[in-house]
């Protein structure tokens, strides 16, 4: 693969003056345009050592306006980071809409480097690379551009060039003991990143091979690259977003065989076989709690000391007692090690992200339970039935949230999942009762009744949405609402169930 990267390109300096210019001015106006933009462009920077990632990274801030460019370079990672999926420093880090991101030695480093050590087996590797690859394709899918450039020299090359930095008292900074440990390694290097290009190179993120040897010639290549792939970001149909999309329920397909498949849809479906009736007394939920709640606070201490972090989600209808329940496992917290995360529309700054960005923002340090009130669930429920995403866009979701959750399972966190479900009769007892009470009124909006005339089509689309994500690692454990008393229990006793397990 590398063959064509080793044959000695070169631009002379009169060209490439004589170019610079010209490219930069399109560049500037590429990236001026791409400001007002939906989409984000990525640039991953990798290669051998002294190929020049770290000069052009450098020159393509000196050549556009770095005011509009994000630059990391990332190293090993810190303990915070240790502390958190693999992945949780690149999400963290992603661009918002109309940026250039430029990132050094990013998600491609580190297995690649793991594999050449021998830290990761063959299949170890090639279960990380199809991570990457899941990842980048979450981006792509919501629109982001990304571009990922190797820079390559041939052995002989690299040895000459450390040589020359050494002998040079003003470079000799440059050269390290680990970059000529690599370069011993060199075979094993190339190889392993030959494997990792031609398993994630695809066409909407592909790998991009650029010889290194001479820093005019892959200026002009990189530089042209990136303006031809802003200019191909802008040309692209504009992505339906907001207003823009169908206003139909999605929900709602066209043919008779397609109108049957949603009846019957809407008649049979997992929450029906919920008993709603079941009850538990006042006296009985008091003895309940305390018992599940001391038993709780025992089990985070020994998860805080361990470094077992938990993420409890919490969905349901509106008015099913979602704070209510949350409120009983926070009782049994010190407040230091826990936190609740209320989701409700994205800001601005969390629109112009995926929509994944914000959830993985909020994963908490080792230990601690992050309680989200509401979740990224919200992309297959109200998203979908509201149509403020596309049919493709929730459709691709349940696969996106249940890699994220495998990332997340995988990483060591307990995650636990509820749903709380009533019957329609008692959301309208509640509602009302909402309405009577001067200090409850807050809780109930336009919205709550615009999105209860809906019932029928959000049932479907939870329906859906636990036949989808419900995995073995992450299971949806649906409670019966209609008595907040025996709702309120079942959570507490399995938040405490699920991280006994998980402790062992």
């Amino acid at each position: 693969m590398f063959e064509a990267a080793e044959v000695g390109r070169k631009v002379s300096k009169a060209e490439y003056k004589a170019q610079v210019p010209h490219l930069r001015s399109e560049l500037l106006d590429a990236q001026q345009a791409l400001r007002a933009a939906r989409f984000p462009v990525i640039v991953l920077f990798a290669g051998v050592d002294t190929a020049g990632k770290g000069e052009t990274v450098n020159l393509l801030n000196e050549w556009m306006d770095p005011r509009w460019i994000v630059t990391r370079g990332y190293t090993d990672p810190s303990s915070e980071e240790l502390e958190r999926p693999r992945l949780w420093r690149y999400w963290r880090d992603l661009p918002p809409h109309g940026r250039i991101a430029l990132f050094l030695s990013a998600w491609y480093s580190f297995p690649v480097r793991a594999r050449v050590a021998g830290r990761l087996s063959s299949a170890e590797f090639d279960a990380r690379l199809a991570q990457i690859a899941a990842f980048e394709r979450a981006l792509t899918d919501d629109g982001v551009v990304i571009l990922k450039f190797w820079m390559h020299l041939s052995k002989a090359a690299q040895k000459k060039r450390l040589k020359a930095f050494e002998q040079d008292p003003h470079q000799r900074w440059r050269v390290t003991k680990d970059q000529w440990k690599h370069w011993r390694m060199f075979d094993k290097f190339v190889a392993t990143a030959d494997r990792a290009i031609r398993r994630t190179s695809t066409d909407q993120a592909p790998w991009h091979i650029v010889e290194g040897a001479d820093e005019r010639y892959r200026a002009l290549t990189i530089g042209t690259v990136l303006r031809d792939a802003i200019r191909g970001g802008l040309a692209r149909p504009r992505l339906q977003t907001g207003s823009s999309r169908r206003r139909a329920s999605p929900a709602i397909r066209s043919g008779d065989a397609a109108r049957t498949i949603d009846r019957i849809d809407r008649e049979f479906n997992v929450l029906d076989n919920l008993d709603l009736d079941q009850r538990l007394s006042d006296s009985r939920f008091d003895v309940k709690v305390a018992e599940h709640q001391s038993r709780l606070n025992l089990l985070q201490r020994r998860a805080r000391q361990k470094g077992v972090s938990t993420i409890v989600v919490i969905e349901g209808w509106d008015a099913a007692g979602k704070g209510g329940a949350i409120r009983r496992v926070t009782g049994a917290l010190d407040a230091r090690d826990y936190q609740v995360i209320p989701i409700a529309a994205p800001t601005d700054e969390e629109r112009a992200h995926h929509y994944l960005w914000r959830f993985w923002r909020h994963l908490s340090r080792a230990g601690r339970i992050t309680i989200f009130d509401r979740s990224w669930y919200g992309r297959v429920l109200v998203e979908r039935v509201e149509s403020l995403a596309a049919e493709s866009e929730w459709m691709r979701a349940y696969g996106e949230i249940t890699q994220f959750e495998e990332q997340l399972v995988a990483h060591g966190i307990l995650l636990v999942k509820f749903w709380l479900h009533i019957s329609k009769d008692e959301q309208l007892r509640r509602f009302r009762e909402r309405g009577r009470t001067t200090y409850k009124q807050w809780k109930i909006t336009d919205e709550d009744w615009r999105n209860r005339a809906r019932w029928a089509d959000y049932t479907v689309a939870v329906n859906d949405m636990v036949a989808r994500t419900s995995t073995r690692i992450a299971p949806w454990t649906l409670v019966e609402a209609n008595d907040k008393n025996f709702a309120r229990v079942k959570v507490l006793r399995t938040v405490a169930d699920r991280l006994a397990a998980r402790l062992g």
